[in-house]
């Protein structure tokens, strides 16, 4: 239960006193005594201007912790049905956790479900853990005792923001554009921003707590609705008619009111220009008024922003003084109604801030509007207790329906208030009747309210703001600590989870670098081996005559008059046997390059960690070699005297059954007089005629028939020489001289001539195609030279084998590619995540340093309901 406000000062019988003196000279000691033995326990054993300094300490690191390290979180807490179970061994006196459902602002569809502790051990900290910690926070509280008294925050409000709450005061609850739903739309920097404005404010509410406190004097402030009567009870306790009143809305100006004596004992009032910069001793600082001329100057100011300063003396005994009490310096402030204007109550919120007790009026017949509870709610964060005057009560019928009602809506917005409502409730029948018994009770309720417990209605506000703030300060940095916490720890999951990868990554790069360039080397070299294998059999193949790919057959023999059309078919036949052979060393390519690429993909497979997206591109063999044969299909040509390449004149490559220079037959390929000159005359060398060792040597009647037509047109030339010439003319001029050797030699030249036409008919289909073989390999020899390459077989072998590097080459370029972006992507994410594991680690270190400073300043500033 909580005590009396007005419990009896003096704890010792006194005599009577003798005279109505002395009655108002121990009324006086009395007050001052209770006064300074207040002041000394709350202010200097509880060190209350000590815990405002530290509070302001602690607001600016979190502040600046927000803005340069930490963004700090909104939290929002849902109540749960069903509150975590205590320890049976914990006494029922000891708090009791609640279980919330936490949410975050900027991510309201992810539920936490914590734990929350309201204040009450522990210097009254209230904390915020998850449901994991809970049996090791029962272990605690076995331990901790309640502190003696009682908590200014009740244990349902101690889940709850009662100064930082974010509130943009727009659309209706649940709906779309309400206040939740619209922070919940925030960016996290930005309700970051908005945090830091509310402990901004808080900070700065805080310095004038502190000034307040030291402040000797207290500000009290009149208050209430339009209308209800402020200044007539201003007037009332003043004794005397000061403040305008008239039956409409009269004070529109802050009217403060305060003894005389502070203005050299002149009676006047004075028209403030700037309230930061008044003093009552710089006439530069405000404009004199007669207090005759008060009333007018309202009435024809009554649209613009006034703060007027009213000099008044009264002349009551201090013991029924208020303003000139005899212990401290009183001020009355007469505001003007909430709902006026939105500019009014702006100002008349903002204030509240630097009152230290608020007297407010209400009309009972109007009880306690929207605006009223507002302004009542707010100013309950601060002040525990409000006094409240319900005025026009005499109006009404049903008094204790009327009361009723009132002290119902007072207990919503100020429990404290409504718990000594005896003392700091006041039914009123008129505030004019000051005579009446009770005003004069209000008058001493007040009295006593103000001076006597001034303590209470001084500095316990700053006790009940720092014990909301504090409160508000737990839950702010507990459920971010949370949050760090669970960040901290995902950090660290996911560099323990990347790290080895990255480690197996950097180990296997060599390796796989490696093994990428053995495969394209292999793969090459098998292409070029297997090339030179297939065009050298196909060329070994033409010499004899055979065409160098089974895909393409000689065609027959039409007859000795057709012979011209059966050597263009067949030099056809044997250059398209060699385009075969080339296009089945490319399909042997397709084959390893198909191999080299399955190989590549199993690389990637070995290598590449999971997670990372592998090559979605379908290697299509057929499109290798294909630019040759669409150029060569759009007609172009090579010149002559050139080999194509896929139509280019590289000198090599497919296409040659299109070219004239190969297709063109020609008398040679009847009569192939270079090579059987060279097989009688082999001095000249049997690779100059480009022959095999297993060619035929002996000579035919065709063969020689053909090596004399061969000697009669090699005449002058270097193989025959000119003295061999005249020799054999001579040995035929002899032969000839002779007669008996003209008789037979007609006969035997007719006899030869017959059998080497006989022999040249029958052998033409078999001498014919071993011909043009030869001619057209010694031709594809020749070329082949004349690019500068050993073979015919060696310069397609470069060929391919180019071509199936380049393609296994472009696949392991895109699997190093892959690899090298997988491994910095895995290093970036180790270094993210020691860079997010070493500021949620900070974070949480902070934030926990946080929790030990709100306790400490709980403990330094006492923040327990004071007797």
């Amino acid at each position: 239960m909580s005590q009396s406000y007005f419990p009896p000062i003096r704890t010792q019988a006194s005599p009577e006193p003798s005279s109505k003196f002395e009655q108002q000279e121990n009324h006086l000691q009395d007050v001052q005594h209770a006064y300074i033995v207040s002041k000394d326990r709350l202010v200097l054993s509880l060190s209350l201007v000590n815990a405002l300094d530290a509070s302001k300490s602690l607001l600016f690191e979190l502040r600046a912790f927000n803005k340069d390290t930490w963004a700090v979180r909104y939290p929002q807490f849902r109540e749960k049905s069903d509150d975590v179970p205590v320890s049976a061994s914990i006494p029922a006196l000891r708090r009791k956790p609640l279980r919330r459902s936490l949410t975050f602002a900027d991510e309201p569809a992810v539920e936490t479900e914590v734990v929350i502790t309201p204040s009450g051990s522990r210097a009254g900290a209230t904390t915020v853990c998850s449901l994991s910690d809970v049996c090791e926070e029962h272990d605690e509280l076995e331990q901790a005792e309640v502190l003696d008294g009682e908590r200014l925050i009740p244990a349902s409000d101690a889940a709850d923001f009662q100064l930082l709450r974010l509130d943009l005061k727009l659309g209706s609850h649940g709906s779309s554009t309400s206040p939740m739903a619209l922070v919940s739309q925030l960016e996290r920097s930005s309700i970051a921003n908005l945090i830091d404005e509310k402990l901004g404010a808080a900070e700065q509410h805080v310095d004038k707590l502190r000034v307040r406190v030291q402040d000797t004097s207290s500000k009290v402030l009149v208050t209430g609705d339009l209308n209800a009567g402020k200044s007539t009870f201003v007037n009332a306790l003043l004794q005397r008619d000061v403040m305008p009143v008239d039956q409409q809305p009269c004070t529109t100006a802050f009217c403060e009111v305060h003894d005389c004596a502070d203005n050299a004992g002149v009676e006047e009032v004075h028209i403030v220009k700037d309230t930061a910069r008044y003093n009552v001793r710089d006439e530069g600082t405000f404009t004199r008024l007669a207090l005759s001329e008060l009333e007018e100057f309202v009435v024809e100011n009554e649209s613009t922003d006034l703060v007027l300063k009213l000099y008044l003396q009264d002349a009551r005994e201090p013991s029924l003084s208020l303003i000139n009490n005899g212990v401290a310096d009183i001020s009355l402030i007469d505001a003007p109604g909430l709902n006026r204007d939105n500019t009014k109550t702006t100002a008349l919120f903002a204030r509240q801030e630097e009152i230290d007790v608020v007297v407010f009026v209400v009309s009972a017949e109007n009880h306690f509007t929207l605006s009223a509870k507002e302004f009542l709610t707010t100013a309950s964060n601060e002040k525990a207790y409000i006094f409240i005057v319900v005025n026009k009560f005499d109006h009404i019928k049903n008094k204790d329906k009327c009361r009723r009602i009132i002290l119902e809506q007072i207990r919503e917005f100020s429990p404290r208030t409504y718990e000594e409502a005896d003392d700091l409730v006041h039914f009123v029948d008129s505030v004019s009747g000051i005579d009446s018994v009770a005003f004069e009770a209000l008058e001493a309720s007040l009295r006593s309210f103000v001076l006597v417990k001034r303590a209470k209605s001084k500095l316990n506000p700053a006790s009940t703001y720092l014990s909301h703030l504090l409160s508000d300060v737990d839950l702010l940095v507990g459920a971010n600590r949370l949050v760090a916490q669970a960040e901290l720890e995902r950090a660290r999951d996911d560099v323990s989870r990347v790290r080895p990868v990255l480690e197996k990554m950097k180990n296997c790069r060599d390796l796989l670098e490696d093994s990428l360039e053995q495969v394209e080397e292999d793969s090459a070299r098998t292409a070029a081996s297997r090339t030179v294998q297939i065009l050298t059999d196909a060329l070994e193949r033409i010499g004899k005559g055979i065409p160098g790919a089974n895909s393409v057959s000689l065609p027959p023999y039409p007859g000795l008059l057709n012979i011209w059309d059966y050597v263009c078919d067949v030099r056809k036949a044997l250059v398209s046997s060699v385009d075969a052979a080339v296009r089945a060393a490319e399909d042997e390519a397709r084959l390893t390059t198909t191999h080299g690429v399955q190989r590549v993909s199993e690389l990637a497979e070995e290598h590449l960690p999971e997670g990372v997206e592998r090559n979605r591109r379908v290697f299509m063999p057929e499109a290798m070699f294909s630019s040759r044969r669409a150029r060569l299909g759009k007609g172009k040509v090579a010149r002559r005297g050139s080999a194509v390449v896929a139509g280019g004149t590289l000198g090599l490559g497919l296409g040659l059954a299109a070219r004239p220079d190969f297709l063109e037959a020609s008398f040679g390929d009847i009569f192939d007089t270079q090579h059987f000159f060279y097989i009688y005359f082999p001095a000249a060398g049997k690779s100059a005629a480009g022959l095999d060792d297993d060619e035929s040597t002996s000579p035919t009647i065709l063969g020689v028939f053909g090596v004399g037509l061969g000697a009669l047109t090699m005449i002058g030339g270097q193989a025959v020489g000119a003295r061999a010439l005249i020799e054999g003319a001579v040995r035929v001029s002899d032969l000839l001289g002779n007669e008996s050797s003209r008789k037979w030699i007609g006969p035997v030249v007719g006899a030869v001539a017959l059998g080497a036409a006989a022999w040249f008919v029958l052998e033409l289909p078999s001498t014919v195609p071993r011909t043009i073989g030869r001619r057209i390999r010694r031709q594809l020899v020749a070329s082949g030279k004349a690019v500068g390459t050993d073979s015919f077989a060696a310069g397609h072998a470069d060929r391919i084998g180019h071509e199936t590097r380049k393609v296994v080459r472009l696949v392991s370029w895109d699997l190093r590619e892959r690899f090298r972006t997988a491994m910095e992507e895995r290093g970036r994410e180790v270094r993210n995540g020691e860079e997010a594991a070493r500021r949620a680690g900070e974070a949480v270190e902070r934030f926990t340093a946080f929790e030990r400073r709100t306790e400490s300043v709980r403990t330094e500033a006492g923040i327990v309901k004071v007797a």
